[in-house]
């Protein structure tokens, strides 16, 4: 279903089953999968890549240029996964050529009123962006993170998986998998065990988490020598070396 005051280029590919509501604006090189939403007064601009069963609600804007002030103009991409929930007045960007070119959002995600996501950043599944987050250019977020309302993450920064940032928080580093962070500037508050028990994690990966947590976090060792410790536990249990391979491989250093 097209309301009659919805305006589509006439490059933009439809699914099936597409309902697109009131004063829409589809524009060029946009693509939206089957069983797709748009309320009203939704601006998808492409080029842009939107999977099945998403649902965008009054007054987001998606896909338009960044405000990078290096972008000129460049056909750079969006690329969204299925069964995304976009909340009013969301604005998700473009990327850039000084970076790979594409914003990418996963699948199963949900960014509530007033978010954010700028150009360059990757988003994975199952994510939740509480209301007024934000997350600035080049930002990467892993998979069932949690970003309490308000909270805003640096360029360049990475969340790890499974980790909850409190509301209000700024985020200048780099928060490894599982841990819940806050404040500004936010400091490590503990694991997210709470979230870890909910998807699943046996009781054995939760101790071996919990005493890698504190091999980084309470004994007063550098990182390398944490990670030292930590690399056989890290060849025994996938979740501890989910851990430490996030922090190995981080460049802007880990809160601490």
């Amino acid at each position: 279903m097209i309301h009659p005051t919805a305006v589509i280029d006439a490059s933009a590919r439809l699914g099936q089953n597409v309902k697109i509501g009131p004063f829409c604006l589809i524009g060029a090189n946009v693509e939206i999968g089957d069983d797709t939403v748009l309320e009203s007064h939704v601006v998808l601009k492409g080029p842009t890549k939107i999977g099945k069963a998403n649902h965008f609600y009054q007054f987001t804007s998606i896909g338009e240029d960044c405000q990078d002030k290096k972008y000129k103009g460049e056909a750079t991409e969006l690329v969204i996964g299925d069964n995304n929930v976009f909340r009013e007045n969301c604005t998700v960007h473009r990327g850039t050529v000084q970076d790979q070119g594409v914003t990418r959002i996963g699948s199963h995600n949900l960014f509530m009123n007033n978010t954010h996501v700028a150009h360059d950043c990757v988003i994975g599944d199952n994510v939740i962006f509480a209301s007024g987050a934000q997350a600035a250019g080049h930002v990467h977020v892993g998979d069932w993170v949690i970003l309490g309302g308000m909270s805003g993450i640096h360029q360049f920064c990475h969340i790890g998986a499974h980790s909850f940032i409190g509301g209000g928080s700024i985020v200048v580093k780099d928060v490894p998998p599982y841990l819940m962070a806050h404040g500004s500037h936010a400091v490590p508050a503990g694991l997210n065990v709470e979230g870890l028990k909910r998807r699943g994690f046996s009781a054995d990966a939760i101790l071996e988490v919990r005493r890698a947590y504190k091999e980084v976090y309470r004994k007063g060792l550098t990182v390398q020598e944490a990670l030292e410790v930590l690399a056989d536990k890290a060849a025994e249990f996938a979740e501890v070396k989910l851990f430490t391979d996030f922090i190995a491989n981080s460049s802007r250093g880990i809160i601490r």
